[in-house]
């Protein structure tokens, strides 16, 4: 006899079909009925954990949340230099979206973020929160002398997350015919040779 499954179990599972389900569809076109047939419940029975459409994308935020959190605490755990612990920043990012790709689309989807203030509330923090740790460590690189005096690192910081935001496009735009970590590894260590103190400036007349 199959045991049924507890409400946290059926909720994750919901959470984690609703993912999936964003990525084959995409997030606009994705119904409550789609996410109910796949898990095999009723409408009503998603809404008996999810009381509305914008509760259930709030859960997917926050699993979307606690996964990419867990990832920069793994990364900021270790004993890095600098210019390492940006590395491995990008590289848990990257490596969260390829296991999750229908991060991007999520991210991105302005009908979605437009109707649900939570969720996009949601986001900006997740982003602030990136960027944040992205600065501490990018003010450390300099402090130690690993990244130039003159960089700005509140702009380095963007410049970062808009890599990791423009590759990810590109890998779902072009089908992921490419490894997203392996081409996030070889455009950061051109932008980090960019930070470098020691990289030629030019001059512009």
């Amino acid at each position: 006899m199959l045991q049924r499954k507890t409400a946290d179990d059926r909720k994750a599972e919901i959470v984690a079909t609703t993912l999936r389900l964003a990525d084959e569809l995409g997030p606009d076109r994705l119904t409550t009925h789609a996410v109910a047939n796949a898990v095999g419940l009723t409408q009503p029975g998603i809404f008996r954990h999810f009381p509305t459409k914008h509760d259930l994308w709030l859960a997917v935020a926050t699993h979307i949340a606690a996964g990419l959190s867990d990832a920069w605490a793994e990364a900021l755990g270790q004993d890095l230099a600098p210019q390492q612990r940006l590395a491995h920043l990008i590289q848990a990012q990257l490596g969260q979206i390829a296991a999750n790709p229908g991060i991007p689309a999520i991210l991105t989807s302005r009908e979605l973020h437009s109707e649900n203030a939570a969720l996009r509330d949601k986001f900006t923090s997740l982003m602030q929160q990136f960027q944040a740790i992205l600065f501490d460590t990018l003010r450390q690189g300099q402090a130690d002398g690993s990244f130039r005096a003159d960089l700005d690192p509140q702009d380095a910081a963007v410049l970062l997350i808009s890599l990791i935001q423009g590759l990810a496009i590109r890998w779902s735009l072009g089908q992921r015919t490419f490894s997203l970590q392996a081409e996030g590894g070889r455009l950061m260590d051109r932008q980090l040779a960019l930070f470098a103190p020691f990289y030629p400036q030019r001059k512009i007349a």
